[in-house]
């Protein structure tokens, strides 16, 4: 198998660093916090990645962008859910922390109260997550476990996992720093979403190898995404640590919630990964 080629790696790390820069000028230019612009510097991995696709004649299909296997497309989107409520109990177990099923998560809309609401709220954000939501992550995801995945796959699975989840990581450092999910702990922040991505990425890896395609992560991330507020919501702390560095969706919480799922990776046996992961993708 061919060793990923630098030149190809350097144009697409180069247009991310540009975004990154471009992101900061434009809301300095604007006078907004650099967040406000998150939703646009969220296509900014799927660009870089499609301008290396695009000039160095590498077929999209080969890199994912395909249908290809419906059921683990469907194992994607759904397993999001119960990842986030195993972040939740991992959250409430821990001293300091409450839960509260009443709290008014989507504001405006009535739902059951209680236990049903709970489960209600999961199945909006479901629906949401593989749909809106989705489109978004599908900017990241075309990029990292599209592009990146295919180009860094020499390497095997648990390297380019790591690999990916670190660069993705530390592309969040522009609006972490400027108070996404870590307001409190902003320079802090930037090692935590680090280390949650570096957790979170061998599960989303494993799912685009099964599904052989880029939308098993756009899915996965987009339900993610629209469900992980609910971990806050419904975890209670006034604690500024608990709350956004331990009882969060990319605090200790996901990271142990994810992690679990990586040891189960890891003792059942990682799939194989090379360049042609998606060439099967005509099955079910």
């Amino acid at each position: 198998m061919t060793d990923p080629d630098r030149s190809r790696l350097t144009v697409f790390v180069s247009i991310l660093v540009v975004f990154a820069v471009g992101l900061h000028i434009v809301s300095r230019i604007a006078e907004v916090n650099p967040i406000t612009l998150a939703p646009a510097y969220m296509f900014s991995p799927m660009i870089a990645g499609l301008v290396v696709c695009l000039r160095r004649e590498i077929p999209l299909s080969a890199v994912g962008l395909q249908i290809g296997r419906v059921r683990w497309l469907a194992v994607a989107a759904v397993g999001a859910l119960p990842l986030v409520g195993l972040m939740l109990l991992l959250a409430v177990v821990v001293p300091g922390i409450g839960f509260d099923p009443t709290v008014d998560v989507i504001p405006g809309l009535e739902l059951p109260s209680g236990p049903v609401g709970v489960i209600a709220t999961f199945g909006l954000v479901l629906g949401l997550g593989a749909t809106v939501n989705a489109v978004f992550a599908f900017g990241e995801e075309f990029g990292w476990r599209g592009y990146l995945l295919w180009e860094l796959a020499p390497w095997g699975f648990w390297k380019v996992s790591f690999a990916i989840g670190a660069l993705w990581g530390v592309w969040h450092a522009p609006v972490i720093i400027a108070g996404y999910n870590y307001p409190s702990f902003p320079m802090i922040g930037v090692a935590a979403m680090t280390i949650a991505c570096l957790s979170f990425s061998p599960v989303y890896t494993y799912l685009v190898i099964r599904a052989e395609s880029v939308i098993a992560a756009a899915l996965l991330h987009g339900v993610f995404n629209g469900s992980a507020g609910l971990v806050v919501a419904y975890a209670v702390t006034e604690n500024a640590i608990l709350n956004e560095l331990v009882a969060s969706p990319v605090g200790a919480a996901g990271v142990f919630a994810f992690g679990l799922v990586a040891i189960g990776i890891k003792l059942t046996g990682a799939p194989s990964l090379t360049r042609e992961f998606a060439s099967d993708g005509d099955r079910v």
